[in-house]
């Protein structure tokens, strides 16, 4: 520790010499060598310009103590022989992140300013060899330093660095120690780094993982849906089946009932023919019945009469009282029709019926001994009747 001051004056008197012999270095060169390009100016805090071309002296370029706030990144970029750059005492609280693409820088002061974090991108400097962070404010560095493979010397005094990381870092008073600073410092990123990236692989195989998960459940639950839909599809289909097989079964019952009501209707038609046929036929059958049993009746009194004429006329019981106005109600009927004048077919009529009267009194005469005999009478001989032509 009793060393750090002498160190610090030392490292300031060094500074200011090499930023006058810079500025003598300038001025002695003439415009001529940078005929190239234009003079890239840079403006300053208090309004001042700054003329980055003075500068450069050789492939250093020495900003050093010029009140700088930000890094002129697009202006540096102009200069791509330049290797070495002092950025030191100023006022420069970040790097842009377009500092990261001057590859070719192989020596970077950042000593004595105000950095308080470095671009995440440090890494893509893979020329640099040498970098001072001296009096700073950072309090750790970006993973990707540990791809600074180049990188041989390394000075991080007076930092508020994290305990680890002071660690690595080591005192830094000299040299050798600056240079083992580099190594501890990159081994110690380095584990980082594979920490890092184990944790990104980590997290890789986690959202993988999350992913897979995403994806199954999302396969499940197009299954799912694949499932549901073809199960209410079959639903649909059979329940359209249903609805068909019993809308067919209600036309079969409808067609049934009417088929029934026809037959019914025609039962009905039927029965009320029949009945209609039988009402019209009764009073027939009846007239007729009734019509055939008068004419029974009457012919059984033509009959009877037509015996009690052949008995009292024509057996021995014709001299009776009972049968003497028989024998003169026919013999005036008899009369009454010979003095008639009646047509020719009205006679012969009448003789046809005489002659059939005639036959049937034989008949009777011949039956009349069967029904006489029991009574005690004996027939006689029959006389002839007149005809209508006596």
């Amino acid at each position: 520790m009793s060393n750090e001051p002498f160190s610090e004056q030392f490292r300031e008197s060094i500074q200011k010499a090499s930023v006058s012999h810079h500025y003598k270095e300038v001025e002695a060169f003439s415009l001529s060598t940078f005929s190239v390009a234009p003079h890239p100016k840079l403006r300053m805090s208090k309004n001042k310009v700054l003329n980055l071309k003075d500068k450069v002296d050789g492939n250093e370029m020495d900003l050093s103590l010029c009140n700088l706030t930000e890094v002129p990144v697009k202006e540096l970029a102009a200069f791509p022989k330049v290797t070495v750059l002092d950025l030191s005492c100023n006022n420069i609280t970040s790097l842009p992140l377009e500092f990261c693409s001057l590859s070719h820088l192989v020596k970077v002061d950042l000593s004595k300013n105000q950095l308080t974090v470095l671009p995440d991108d440090l890494g893509r400097l893979g020329n640099l060899q040498h970098l001072d962070l001296y009096n700073n404010k950072l309090t750790i560095l970006p993973v990707s330093f540990s791809q600074l493979k180049n990188l041989k010397w390394l000075d991080l005094k007076d930092n508020p660095l994290e305990i680890n990381l002071a660690k690595a870092a080591g005192d830094c008073l000299d040299e050798k120690q600056c240079k083992q600073c580099a190594a501890k410092v990159l081994q110690h990123m380095r584990i980082l780094q594979e920490e890092v990236d184990k944790e990104r692989e980590r997290r890789l195989l986690k959202d993988k993982e999350l992913e897979k998960k995403k994806e199954t459940k999302q396969r499940e639950r197009e299954a799912k849906e694949r499932e549901a839909r073809k199960r209410e599809k079959a639903e649909g289909k059979e329940r359209k089946r249903k609805e068909y097989n019993a809308h067919m079964a209600a036309l079969a019952v409808q067609e049934q009932k009417n088929k029934r009501k026809e037959e019914k209707k025609k039962r009905n038609g039927q029965m009320a023919a029949d009945k209609k046929a039988a009402a019209e036929s009764t009073p027939k059958a009846q007239r007729r019945s009734l019509i055939g049993l008068l004419f029974k009746l009457l012919l059984l009194v033509l009959l009877g009469l037509a015996g009690v004429v052949g008995v009292c006329h024509l057996t021995g019981l014709k001299e009776e009282a009972v049968c003497a106005p028989i024998n003169i109600a026919v013999d005036d009927g008899l009369s009454w029709i010979r003095e008639q004048e009646v047509d020719v077919r009205v006679r012969e009529l009448v003789q046809e019926v005489d002659i059939r009267a005639r036959e049937l009194l034989q008949k009777l005469t011949s039956l009349a001994p069967h029904f006489l005999e029991p009574l005690g009478v004996a027939p006689t001989a029959t006389e002839p009747v007149e005809t209508l032509e006596n």
